[in-house]
């Protein structure tokens, strides 16, 4: 992303952290040195505070590892254990920070191995240690097993302290131009068409914002479910590559959304997609009147009008077909008026 804030270098806070030039910042960016948005801005000095015993559940970088809080930077720096979706990337986020120790224990927790490995991470805690969760990208518990693990250690009586920061669900949210004052974030929908329709039936009646993952190869046919299943006209957005080089965030109804995937080649990266709530019944109706009323002026049948009209409104086909049935029939009562 273009444009980043800092403390100037050199001002301290926090237990001992400062905030430095990583080495090019915005410069290296914009000259293509640096394309993924990764020269670190925020880098950690000692002496630090220690920390307490306890599992620290910690927010990490969706994309630009510039997006990080001095808390994390400082909780990541003393840790005793860190756990991690995938120690590759963890240490690449440590070492743009400085904050790579060897002499530390970096240990994979995921859903193959989350049963196995979820024991000794509780042994560990009840010796004192303490112990850091991360995510691949954004805040833990979102979409991983961390959960369990949060669970287990408060059943034990182990103190639990989250260090809040980036998450994929809220920057697709801001962004979407959408209601945020009440939304649910529903995961992944199942892989296959039948299920996911199911799926999202049961969201349709959710009075709420609607966030979602979605996968790049099942983006299109995902966005035509939800087109049939919540209504293709509830607007809706899909938020790519978000705080990445190649940031987007597409705007439009979901038919519209769906649409447009679906004529294009298979996009790239982590995608949010973001569903207006339920639309207002009372709106619908006048909606409804005045799209019908057009389509079956412009001459076409009534088969075509009401396919055109559920596919712009969303609204279920047996309420535009009834309605369409009684416009037709008033229409036809003033027109036979009109010759008495």
């Amino acid at each position: 992303m273009k444009g980043s804030q800092s403390t100037p270098a050199g001002g301290t806070g926090n237990g001992g952290l400062a905030v430095q030039d990583g080495g090019g910042g915005d410069a290296a960016r914009e000259s293509g040195r640096d394309p993924l948005g990764t020269t670190p801005l925020l880098r950690v000095e000692t002496p630090l505070k220690p920390l307490d015993p306890a599992l620290y559940l910690v927010a990490c970088p969706i994309g630009n590892l510039a997006d990080i809080t001095l808390r994390a930077l400082a909780t990541l720096a003393q840790s005793d254990v860190l756990v991690c979706e995938d120690t590759r990337y963890t240490r690449r986020l440590l070492q743009a920070h400085g904050l790579d120790r060897p002499d530390r224990s970096s240990i994979a927790y995921h859903e193959h191995n989350a049963a196995r490995v979820r024991p000794k991470l509780i042994e560990a805690l009840k010796r004192g240690e303490t112990v850091a969760l991360v995510s691949d990208a954004g805040t833990p518990l979102v979409s991983d097993p961390g959960y369990k693990l949060v669970r287990d250690a408060v059943e034990a009586g182990i103190r639990v302290v989250p260090v809040p920061g980036p998450s994929a669900v809220l920057a697709g949210l801001v962004a979407a131009a959408l209601p945020s004052d009440r939304f649910c974030f529903a995961g992944f929908p199942p892989p296959r068409s039948a299920a996911r329709l199911r799926w999202l039936e049961e969201l349709k009646p959710v009075p709420a914002t609607l966030i979602l993952f979605e996968a790049p190869q099942r983006l299109a046919a995902s966005l035509a479910d939800m087109a049939q299943a919540l209504g293709g006209g509830r607007p809706a957005a899909v938020a790519r590559e978000l705080t990445k080089l190649f940031e987007e965030v597409r705007r439009g109804s979901l038919t519209e959304l769906a649409d447009a995937y679906g004529a294009e080649e298979q996009p790239k990266g982590e995608i949010v997609v973001v569903v207006g709530p339920p639309l207002d019944e009372s709106t619908d109706a006048a909606t409804l009147d005045t799209a019908l009323r057009r389509a079956l002026a412009a001459g076409g049948s009534l088969k075509d009008a009401v396919q055109a009209v559920q596919a712009a409104t969303g609204l279920p086909r047996k309420q535009v077909y009834g309605r369409a049935l009684e416009l037709s029939a008033e229409t036809a009562q003033e027109r036979d008026s009109a010759h008495d």
